[in-house]
């Protein structure tokens, strides 16, 4: 009997065709840097902060919730691929995206002012309301950056999980031989970020210096952007409409589905293609409250003027 390769479906050789191609591009930039023209240089600055959020907010997030793979070992080789493009582990992505932020989804802040979600919007915001958008995003990327900066120097121990990342190790499964695996591949991850990081400024440092770490910031801005606005508005007590959706099938073609997260919310293990399944499933539930629909795409969530303040007027937990 011939063996399954793709877990869910073949068309997650898309997502990893460009995985494999903005590795090469990447490369490809750092080698001919000295020969690009001043114009052809802001483009690949523009092009590496698109192609990293775009690989944050679609490829290694859809990856982090449905693995394209049934071999656990070219999962592995993937999270290691995907670690080197968004210059950061997909294996804590994993943990603190899927295990943190979709068990507790963006919560409010409690009685004694803390959120379970370590990466609300509510977070550290006033009054019950969200975080300033410029504070969430620009504060947020500012310390993922820092937080990369010392993985760094992580190589005298070789990148292993240190005791002091309590956030990160609460996280882990508590079982043997789970944790063990998934401990290991955050290691590989951090080390094959970091050592490409490292040929990288080995090939140009110029490169590295005036394109890659200001394009890596500006990726991280883009994502918090990105999940600043499909949180704004949503109403944190209700498991149906703490989240923002946008329906446009350009976007949605482009992005696997990536509109759909009220759904995704819903079925965060979904594979991307049946969040539209999802959405006709719960389509009662969903349209029988008041929920949030942008007529844009998140990251464009400031084009939304009139969006519905829903966490202003909702104050009780609804479940149903």
């Amino acid at each position: 009997m011939r063996r399954r390769i793709w877990r869910n479906s073949p068309w997650d050789a898309l997502l990893l065709a460009f995985s494999l191609g903005q590795a090469a591009v990447t490369l490809w930039w750092a080698l001919t840097w000295d020969s690009a023209p001043a114009l052809g240089r802001i483009g690949e600055f523009a092009g590496l902060a698109i192609m990293m959020s775009y690989n944050i907010i679609v490829v290694s997030h859809l990856f982090t919730h449905a693995a394209w793979f049934t071999s656990p070992r070219l999962n592995a080789a993937v999270s290691v691929l995907n670690s080197v493009n968004i210059g950061q582990s997909v294996q804590a992505y994993h943990l603190t995206h899927v295990r943190n932020h979709h068990r507790f989804n963006n919560d409010a802040q409690d009685e004694s002012g803390v959120t379970r979600d370590t990466t609300s919007t509510y977070r550290k915001g006033r009054d019950g309301e969200h975080q300033a958008l410029l504070a969430y995003a620009l504060g947020g990327a500012l310390d993922t950056l820092l937080s990369r900066a010392r993985e760094v120097l992580m190589a005298g121990r070789l990148w292993r999980v240190g005791e002091h990342e309590t956030t990160l190790l609460a996280l882990v499964s508590r079982r043997e031989p789970r944790r063990s695996r998934e401990l290991g591949q955050v290691r590989a991850d951090r080390a094959a970020h970091v050592l490409s990081l490292a040929v990288l400024t080995a090939v140009s440092w110029q490169w590295t210096l005036l394109c890659y770490l200001p394009a890596f910031f500006t990726a991280l801005t883009m994502v918090n952007v990105q999940n600043y606005y499909r949180h704004y508005g949503a109403n944190p007590h209700d498991r149906a409409a703490d989240s923002v959706s946008h329906y446009g099938r350009l976007y949605n073609l482009l992005t696997f589905n990536d509109g759909f997260h009220q759904e995704h919310h819903l079925s965060p293990s979904a594979h991307w293609s049946r969040l539209p399944a999802v959405r006709e499933t719960n389509r009662d539930r969903l349209d029988t409250r008041p929920r949030v629909v942008s007529p844009v795409p998140a990251m464009l969530g400031f084009l939304h003027p009139t969006r519905p303040l829903l966490h202003r007027t909702t104050g009780q937990r609804s479940g149903s």
